[in-house]
């Protein structure tokens, strides 16, 4: 713990030495708003960062709610944009692969993870363009494959519906669920339960 960012203390009832105060938010907040020293707020956002990379509209609000100035507070993003340490472009692709490698979401949703994220949507337009770049057209894409694999990761719970048309529609659901566009939930549902010539209800789809 930083000198700006010491409790303070008070001697014990026994009088045999002090123990931290217990502080309120508020109270924290009021002390953080005292903080002058930049090299404070800078230390409280490289902690913030310890567990995984976030971006410059996060790390702002984190900063601002726990009370720092914001004269401080864009000098510590400033310094960390400077050491590399804050990016939004590589956040932001690193979030689309770990996305597409552990937790397949399609665009609809990768769209609005990053703009909850505080990601300029015209960092995430390039992002996803270089993704469906990455993608075999003649497959049908790259948020094709993504639906794929996650209806691959259901499969066991699919499978226990054992009428294909009820299958396709949860099938269906599920990627509607996890930002998947309408062509590739009905594509890759249809393909994944091997549904017959007619196919389900288009309208019950649509309500799932």
């Amino acid at each position: 713990m930083t000198e700006g960012e010491r409790e303070p203390w008070r001697r014990s009832r026994s009088g045999r030495g002090a123990r931290p105060q217990r502080e309120t938010p508020a109270e924290r907040r009021e002390r953080r708003a005292t903080v002058d020293d930049p090299a404070v707020v800078l230390e409280a956002a490289a902690r913030f960062l310890e567990v995984r990379a976030r971006s410059v509209a996060e790390v702002r609000r984190r900063l601002g709610q726990a009370g720092y100035r914001s004269d401080l507070v864009d000098g510590a993003i400033g310094r960390m944009t400077e050491l590399g340490m804050l990016d939004d472009a590589t956040f932001a692709r690193t979030w689309i692969e770990s996305r597409d490698r552990a937790r397949p979401r399609g665009e609809i949703a990768l769209r609005r993870e990053l703009a909850l994220k505080g990601v300029d949507r015209a960092v995430v337009d390039d992002l996803l363009d270089e993704r469906r770049d990455r993608g075999d057209a003649a497959d049908g894409g790259v948020d094709l494959a993504a639906a794929e694999r996650l209806l691959a990761r259901h499969e066991r719970a699919l499978a226990r519906e054992t009428d294909p048309r009820s299958r396709r529609r949860r099938a269906y659901a599920l990627l509607a669920r996890n930002g998947f566009d309408p062509e590739t939930c009905s594509t890759a549902a249809a393909a994944h339960v091997l549904v017959d010539a007619t196919g389900p209800d288009e309208e019950a789809l649509a309500e799932d």
